[in-house]
């Protein structure tokens, strides 16, 4: 295997042009022989920079309106030719096939093309073909051949030609191999993913182009990574990077505040993906006073977020707390400034984007994937069990814990009262256990239950739980039903005055 190569020529065909001209510049200063077409051809023209059209080393003109101009043996015979193979070398001879060492492509935007919601006809024309060709051939030929693959290798490659006058290293080319198998993957995952929907192929298919390593994972000693763009949905307006956990804990409060999207002033305190306090107002300042009074030691340290804009009062009292990370739609300016009083503090705007629709993890030797739980229950899914009717202020408490309970670690039971999350039961291998660790907190922290709604995720199996909530003072149960022993528990609400909904929607989290 040569160990380096001095480039003689170069096959260049691009759609983005930004960051081209310096390359082209260095290449003809090498002495370099360079090969292009279409639009690029003419961006090198204009540059005054002698250039061979594509057409005069092929002898066929560009065909079927530009769907086809550089498939064609001269192309990628000088491309796969493999310089040490004497057969092949023979070959390129005879057919006068000229040698290529540089290939530079940087594809048709097939996914800013979907984004757009461009027509399928325009969507199916931005399928590169040539490019995606070109790029497969030389990147398996990196022996001899280097590939540059997308305009965000440009500055790294003239780095390197520049350094070694055009003596490009192995090591180099087998590196731009790999980026260039990576971009093709992701490229033609876009493709498979966009005309999959309405195939519905059962396929486990994922990739991101954009990556951020953290300063670790879990843990110190584990190695993290997030994939995907951060900035399509937040604006980071201050502190440090976020962390693991931290992207954790943001998207359990992203989800969680999904549930009150549009309705009056919510705020949400979470830690460890569960929300220890959550309260809904007429004021966005009320809201974050209740919601941290659910639990004010667990909040030290804790992500907060919004569904309206942080006004100055507000930010006063978030001010007074420390806490990793705030999340709100906008702010006022003078409540920016004065949470940016803490310099690590991480504050984001959260942009009104779509969320993903679907849930997957690792799981032994694969993965386990999933629609994600898109049903909020509403007053039209509840069908009452017990002969009390709930009152349409319980209906409402009702509702507002189901929404936390379904984003809480199951086994969980959420109570809450006049709209305000009052303690919750949360991951516990009980559904009692659960329940008792909710009491046990609500009282610790002086909240009076009488007349408070409890919420399950799943449910009861005995009549244990109905019966230690109304011990408790609790009113009114939100469940889903569906036990072969509803009854016991029915009969229980009936027999001490409490009234039991049933949603017929399971909501663990796991």
């Amino acid at each position: 295997m040569s160990k380096s190569i001095k480039v003689k020529s170069a096959l260049i065909s691009v759609f983005h042009k930004d960051g081209l001209e310096p390359i082209v510049k260095k290449l003809n200063d090498l002495g370099v022989t360079i090969y292009s077409t279409g639009g690029t051809e003419k961006f090198i023209k204009d540059l005054g920079i002698d250039v061979v059209p594509v057409e005069e080393l092929t002898s066929y003109p560009s065909i079927l309106g530009g769907r086809v101009k550089t498939l064609h043996p001269k192309v990628f015979g000088g491309i796969l030719g493999r310089r040490e193979n004497q057969g092949d070398l023979s070959q390129l001879s005879e057919y006068a096939i000229p040698e290529i060492d540089i290939v530079i492509v940087d594809l048709y935007p097939f996914e800013k093309t979907v984004a757009s919601d461009a027509s399928e006809q325009d969507i199916i024309e931005k399928i590169d073909i040539g490019g995606i060709s070109l790029i497969r051939a030389a990147a398996k030929n990196f022996k001899d051949v280097i590939c540059v693959s997308s305009m965000k290798q440009y500055d790294e490659f003239l780095d390197i030609i520049s350094k070694n006058e055009g003596t490009i290293e192995i090591e180099d080319r087998k590196n731009f191999a790999a980026k260039a198998f990576s971009v093709s993957s992701h490229y033609d995952t876009a493709i498979f993913k966009y005309l999959n929907q309405d195939a519905g192929e059962v396929e486990f298919r994922a990739s991101f182009d954009q990556v951020s390593e953290l300063r670790y994972g879990e843990n110190p000693h584990q190695k993290g990574y997030f994939f995907g763009n951060l900035e399509a949905l937040f604006d980071k307006l201050h502190g440090k990077e976020l962390s693991y956990n931290n992207l954790l804990d943001v998207d359990a409060a992203v989800n969680l505040m999904n549930e009150f999207k549009g309705e009056a002033p919510t705020f949400a305190i979470l830690k460890h993906n569960n929300a220890c306090g959550l309260a809904q107002r007429d004021s966005i300042s009320q809201a974050y006073i209740d919601a941290l009074a659910g639990d004010p030691v667990s909040a030290f340290g804790g992500i907060l977020i919004a569904n309206t804009e942080i006004d100055v009062k507000t930010a006063e009292e978030i001010h007074k707390l420390f806490c990793e990370v705030v999340i709100a739609p906008s702010y006022q300016k003078e409540a920016l400034e004065i949470l940016k009083g803490k310099k690590n503090r991480i504050i984001l705007i959260q942009k009104d984007i779509a969320l993903p629709t679907s849930n997957y993890r690792t799981a032994l030797n694969g993965v386990l994937s999933q629609e994600k739980d898109a049903r909020t229950d509403r007053e039209t899914d509840l069908n009452q069990a017990t002969e009390k009717a709930p009152k349409q202020g319980e209906i409402d408490d009702l509702l507002f814990a189901s929404k936390i309970c379904k984003n809480t670690k199951s086994n969980t039971i959420v109570l809450a009262k006049n709209k305000q999350l009052l303690a919750s039961g949360t991951g516990q291998t009980s559904r009692v256990d659960a329940l008792n660790q909710a009491i046990i907190k609500a009282n610790h922290f002086n909240f009076d239950l009488n007349g408070s709604v409890m919420a399950s995720d799943a449910f009861f199996p005995f009549p244990d739980c109905v019966e230690i909530a109304d011990k408790a003072g609790i009113n009114s149960v939100i469940q889903p039903g569906g036990s072969i022993k509803d009854k016991l528990s029915i009969d229980y609400c009936n027999e001490n005055d409490m009234s039991m909904v049933f949603t017929g929607t399971r909501h663990f989290k796991h």
